[in-house]
């Protein structure tokens, strides 16, 4: 099977599964609202799936180096079938919380896993594009998805949504069971997590990737709580907000992969960050739907920046460290920024309000940004091939 139809399947299935998981982001914390859930209590459920993700992201990296890719897909993808029926029998804040993290374990062994293998196909100086395409297929999956998440729950109600989720993540197991090949294993490298996350290029995408996840993470979580509880918004409006601002990202990717094929990866990343800081400073002085909604989108512009070119980086370090352990350490950082961002930011709702917790979230973004530009300068991230 040819390497072009090869990456055609894997972005089929992630766009898939991740269609099925952005359908419920928006909803959970109107559930988690429903079951008597704080500001605090939001913040844990969703740290749940990124600590889960967190853990395991780095041991399944590094054993899908020695034991190849298809076979942790799989096992991922149908337990996100499985665990998206359990969502409909959470009767507690605990008991949603429990299905997170096991939710968490099993999206530990789709992207990243799905990153490396596409990784092992990509050629040198096609790392951005590459990797762009894929981030294409996982943006577009979870833009569509709290669109389709939120017209759903006010037309049939939330059960309807979790069955929806289940069938997508099916599909998705239907299509590599059936279709994809096992990633080339020729010149695969197996090294260790250390090695892969200490590395000096590695390093600073590290740093950037927990200071992304933890603003994307504040926006992501606390935008449908602001939309909804401040501006008096409905479920399906603030899933076109959230969706259009994932969906300018997914659109843009390949796009600005090329660039960072082309262009310096480190300024691509530091002027994505800036524009995401001050979208989420400007976000609680928006007016309404339609403010939200332009504020949104142009945040969304900022990440379509940033990635394509972090993401390039990691795969040239993956070629002497291993893609599974590079990815591993990527999405792991990615996770631990997800994983603070709603505690932190829950319990600023919690003792401040709302508004505070995304001017705080902006500032620490902006002040990171200029801080990943100093150690980037330092590694030498743009000569990195």
């Amino acid at each position: 099977m040819t390497r072009r139809v090869s990456l055609r399947i894997i972005f089929i299935a992630v766009f898939a599964s991740m269609l099925g998981l952005g359908i419920v982001v928006p909803l959970l914390p109107y559930y988690a609202d429903a079951l008597g859930a704080t500001g605090i209590g939001i913040g844990l459920i969703f740290s749940g799936f990124a600590l889960s993700r967190a853990v395991f992201m780095p041991l399944i990296g590094r054993y899908s180096d020695r034991k190849g890719r298809k076979y942790f897909i799989l096992i991922g993808l149908g337990l996100f079938a499985i665990l998206s029926v359990a969502y409909i029998f959470a009767s507690s804040v605990a008991g949603l919380t429990l299905i997170r993290i096991a939710h968490g374990f099993a999206s530990a062994m789709v992207v990243p896993v799905a990153m490396a293998y596409v990784a092992d196909f990509s050629p040198p100086g096609k790392e951005g594009i590459d990797m762009g395409s894929f981030n294409a297929s996982l943006f577009l999956g979870l833009g569509c998805g709290p669109l389709i998440g939120g017209a759903v729950l006010d037309s049939v109600g939330i059960e309807m949504v979790f069955l929806l989720m289940a069938a997508l993540s099916g599909l998705a197991f239907v299509i590599c069971l059936a279709f994809l090949p096992e990633a080339p294993t020729l010149h695969r490298k197996r090294s260790s997590i250390r090695l892969a996350a200490g590395s000096i290029h590695m390093k600073p995408i590290l740093f950037f990737r927990i200071m992304n996840a933890y603003a994307n993470g504040t926006f992501m979580v606390f935008l449908p709580v602001i939309a909804i509880f401040w501006f008096h918004l409905t479920a399906f409006e603030s899933g076109i907000i959230i969706s259009m601002s994932i969906l300018a990202t997914g659109f843009l990717q390949r796009t600005f992969g090329g660039f960072a094929d082309r262009f310096s990866k480190t300024g691509l990343i530091v002027i994505g960050t800036v524009i995401v800081s001050l979208c989420l400073i400007i976000i609680p002085f928006s007016s309404g739907f339609f403010g939200l909604f332009v504020v949104s989108f142009i945040l969304g512009i900022g990440s379509a920046l940033a990635i394509p070119a972090s993401t390039a980086v990691v795969v040239i370090a993956g070629r002497e460290f291993g893609q599974g352990a590079c990815m591993g350490a990527f999405n792991t950082a990615m996770s631990v920024g997800m994983v603070t961002a709603p505690i932190i930011s829950g319990h600023l709702m919690d003792i401040l309000d709302i508004r505070a917790l995304f001017e705080i979230a902006g500032a620490i973004s902006l002040l990171s940004a200029f801080l990943f530009l100093i150690f980037a300068r330092r590694a030498g991230i743009d000569s990195y091939r």
